[in-house]
């Protein structure tokens, strides 16, 4: 009886969190339409929606981490880390568009599996762990750059990945849109996702279970990687260029983020 009452009460907190959230918004778009007439015309929506876009995919990929009880500091600079290396593989050394979004891809994943080896592994608490993280790859991100700015303006194609519009939604809003639907899927209905909560609710039973709680953390930690490397080609691609210095406190807008969508710190 008494697990009910305490099972009732946590679905009450989450709903009343949830609608919060939602009244929040409501009334800022209504505060932002008495502002300004054009606030809810579809040119500035969709704009609104481009440039918040980053943010979600972070947020999106962040989550996974918050859910096993962890953090992570390092994605504002390592979705910096994957435009630079997407930079370095397309204007520096010439190789096609595809193999250098894949790189910067694959570099944030490397980030976040470094990441987890660190946090799993070595068991160092995932704050130290990710601030190191966020160190090192703000320093590479000079390194690699030249502490300048890397243009694709000679690459218009690379542009249209955030800007391309379909039905009149930028890609990126699109790609946003669909990583966010992929990863409520991982969570709800995957293996991967039942693993996420197991380890956040009680890692240590999960253990004992015989579960490989650090096999899947490391994973966990590499996904989330994997999405900064992401929003970092989408940001390079709406600014057309890889700016080394930017990325510091884009984490803490993930987590923000990610919090005010309903994930519990």
């Amino acid at each position: 009886m008494a697990t009910k009452e305490l099972t009732k009460k946590r679905l009450n907190s989450k709903t009343t969190q949830t609608l919060l959230a939602f009244a929040s918004l409501i009334l800022l778009l209504l505060i932002f339409s008495f502002a300004s007439p054009y606030f809810f015309e579809f040119n500035n929506l969709i704009g609104i929606l481009l440039a918040t876009s980053v943010n979600g995919i972070l947020a999106v990929g962040i989550t996974f981490i918050i859910i096993t009880g962890g953090i992570d500091l390092s994605v504002g600079t390592v979705m910096t880390f994957g435009s630079v290396m997407a930079g370095v593989f397309i204007t520096m050394w010439g190789l096609p568009i595809p193999l250098g979004i894949l790189a910067g891809i694959l570099a944030g994943a490397l980030c976040g599996f470094i990441n987890g080896i660190s946090i799993a592994k070595l068991k160092i608490p995932p704050f130290i762990a990710t601030l190191g993280m966020m160190m090192i790859t703000k320093g590479l991100n000079l390194v690699l750059s030249g502490t300048k700015p890397i243009y694709f303006v000679d690459k218009p194609v690379f542009g249209l990945i955030a800007a391309q519009p379909i039905l009149g939604i930028p890609l990126g809003v699109i790609i946003f849109f669909t990583m966010a639907i992929i990863a409520s899927f991982i969570l709800s209905k995957t293996i991967l996702g039942r693993f996420t909560y197991a380890i956040g609710s009680n890692e240590e039973a999960t253990r004992l279970s015989g579960i490989n709680t650090d096999a899947w953390k490391i994973a966990i930690y590499s996904l989330g990687g994997a999405f900064a490397g992401v929003a970092g080609i989408v940001m390079a691609s709406r600014l057309q260029s890889a700016q080394p210095a930017l990325g510091a406190g884009y984490e803490l807008d993930a987590i923000a983020a990610a919090v005010i969508g309903g994930t519990s710190l």
